[in-house]
C-alpha cells in the first residue's frame, strides 16, 4: 500500500534530468518558466523559484550529477545547463520587478488620501481646569520659596483630629462629617481636609518649614450647587522662629494679589479652629466679580496652636508658625463665575473650553 502524506502543496516538477540529456533539460526549462509566468504575486512567485532554482529543484540537482560524468562530458554538461538556469535567473528577475510594480500600485490605491473630502475634525483635550488652578496656586508658593508636600488620602484619625487639637467629642469626627474606614478600630478615614499633610510635613522635615499642601479631600455632603463630596483644597504652613499674624497677613495679600490682580486685598475677621490661635475668616476684595466689586469669604486661617506644635515635637517658646486654607473648587467658582458645582465635575469638554483649554 502506498503511503499518503497530508500536508501543504507545492509546484509539481518532474524528475531530475540527466545532464546530458538536452530534450529532458529543455522540457524542465518551459515548466519553470510557465510557473514563473502563472505566478500572481509575490508568495507564489517565491514558491516557483524554491520549486524550479532551489537546491531541491530538478536542474539543481541536474548539476550536482556533472561531477559524477567523465572528464570529457563535464564541459558540455556545464554549456547545458548553465544557460539553462540563466534563463530562469532572468525570467525571475524580470517577473520580480512586475509584481512589485504590481504591488506598490495596489498599495497606493488601498491608501490614497481625498485631499478634497472635509476633514474629520476632533475636539482638542486638555487639563481640567481644577487641575490648572491648583499648578497656578502651587508656582506661587514656589516662585515665594515654599516646597509642596503630598500626603496620604486613606489617612490616621491621630493625623486628621487629635495632632489638630481636635477632642474626641469635636462634631467634625461624627460619621455624618466624616468617611471612616471599616473596621472602626484601625481609627483609618477619608481626609476631611489637607491638615494631615501639615503634621506630617512637621514630623518629617527640618525646621523651618514653609510648605504649602494642596490635594483631594472627602466629606459626607450632598451633591448640590455649592458642595460635593469630593473636592480639593490647598493649605499653607509657615513654621520658624519670630513669625507672627503680621507674616500670615502679608502673605496672603501678596498671594491675593497673584491670583487676582494688583486691585485685591484682604481682610481677616476673628473666628475658631481647633488648630490655630488666635484664628481668622480670611476675605478678598474681589475687584472682578460678579455684579461688581465685593468682599468674598475664601478660607480660614491663624496662628499655629501651640498643641499642635507639641504635638509635632516643636516647642512652642522657641518656634511659632501661621496656616492657612482655602478650597480650590470655591476658589474657581467665584474667580471665574462658575454657578454651579456640577459643571466641575461631569468631564464636560464645553466647560473647560471656556477656560483656554490650556494643555
Amino acid at each position: 500500500m502506498s503511503e499518503t502524506t497530508v500536508g501543504t502543496e507545492s509546484p509539481q516538477v518532474a524528475a531530475v534530468p540527466h545532464p546530458l540529456d538536452e530534450a529532458a533539460i529543455a522540457a524542465a526549462v518551459e515548466r519553470a518558466l510557465d510557473a514563473i509566468a502563472a505566478a500572481a504575486n509575490l508568495e507564489e512567485l517565491k514558491a516557483a523559484r524554491i520549486a524550479h532554482t532551489g537546491e531541491k529543484s530538478p536542474l539543481s540537482l541536474a548539476n550536482r550529477e556533472i561531477g559524477k560524468l567523465d572528464k570529457a562530458d563535464k564541459a558540455a554538461a556545464g554549456k547545458l545547463i548553465g544557460p539553462a538556469r540563466g534563463r530562469l535567473n532572468k525570467a525571475l528577475a524580470s517577473r520580480t520587478e512586475e509584481l512589485e510594480a504590481e504591488r506598490d500600485a495596489q498599495i497606493l490605491v488601498e491608501e490614497a488620501v481625498d485631499v478634497t473630502a472635509a476633514p474629520r475634525r476632533r475636539r482638542a483635550g486638555a487639563r481640567h481646569p481644577l487641575s490648572v488652578l491648583q499648578e497656578r496656586v502651587s508656582d506661587i508658593f514656589v516662585g515665594m520659596g515654599w516646597e509642596i508636600a503630598e500626603g496620604p488620602e486613606v489617612e490616621s484619625e491621630w493625623f486628621n483630629f487629635d495632632a489638630l487639637n481636635f477632642k474626641p467629642d469635636h462634631p467634625a469626627r461624627e460619621m455624618q462629617d466624616t468617611f471612616f474606614v471599616e473596621p472602626p478600630e484601625a481609627h483609618l478615614l477619608m481626609r476631611t481636609h489637607t491638615s494631615p499633610v501639615q503634621v506630617r510635613s512637621m514630623l518629617e522635615r527640618d525646621l523651618p518649614v514653609y510648605v504649602l499642601c494642596p490635594g483631594k479631600v472627602f466629606r459626607t455632603d450632598e451633591l448640590d450647587a455649592t458642595h460635593t463630596p469630593v473636592f480639593h483644597q490647598f493649605e499653607g504652613l509657615a513654621i520658624d522662629k519670630g513669625l507672627s499674624m503680621a507674616d500670615l497677613r502679608g502673605t496672603l495679600e501678596h498671594f491675593a494679589r497673584q491670583m487676582f490682580g494688583a486691585e485685591a486685598s484682604i481682610r481677616l475677621r476673628p473666628n475658631f479652629f481647633p488648630f490655630t490661635e488666635p484664628s481668622a475668616e480670611l476675605d478678598i476684595w474681589h475687584p472682578g466679580a460678579k455684579g461688581g466689586p465685593q468682599w468674598i469669604e475664601w478660607g480660614g486661617c491663624g496662628m499655629v496652636h501651640p498643641n499642635v506644635l507639641r504635638a509635632a515635637g516643636i516647642d512652642p517658646e522657641v518656634y511659632s508658625g501661621f496656616a492657612f486654607g482655602m478650597g480650590i473648587e470655591r476658589t474657581l467658582m467665584f474667580r471665574n463665575e462658575v454657578g454651579d458645582m456640577h459643571d466641575l465635575i461631569e468631564g464636560d469638554v464645553r466647560f473647560s473650553e471656556h477656560f483656554g483649554m490650556e494643555i
